[in-house]
């Protein structure tokens, strides 16, 4: 009887040993942040208000609250450790109007044109 719980144990702690130390099969790919397109982007213009650029856009990922004229979109494709892509887009308001914006475009969609 002592054999066999003996046994059991052993084999308990090399299963939980090997099963932390086996390579990861499949990662998730996981979408962070707010989703942007070129589309989206083209269809800003200054001197929309407000709720014309979230009905476009989407609620910012980020309002600062001391500078709440200025909102901040990012988005970050990643699975595991690989990124495939990361967005920054930051638009400035003036008396709740669009005046500029500024970022770097999407990756994926640059590379394929």
């Amino acid at each position: 009887m002592t054999k066999s719980i003996k046994t059991f144990f052993f084999l308990t702690v090399v299963l939980i040993i090997t099963g932390c130390s086996l390579p990861k099969l499949f990662q998730v790919v996981i979408n962070q942040g707010n989703l942007i397109d070129n589309e989206m982007l083209g269809k800003l213009e200054v001197g929309m208000t407000e709720s014309q650029v979230k009905y476009i856009m989407g609620t910012p990922l980020i309002i600062d609250t001391f500078y709440p004229r200025r909102w901040d979109y990012y988005t970050s494709i990643a699975q595991g450790d690989n990124k495939f892509a990361e967005t920054k887009v930051t638009l400035y308001f003036e008396e709740s109007l669009l005046v500029k914006w500024e970022g770097d475009l999407p990756t994926e969609e640059v590379e394929s044109k």
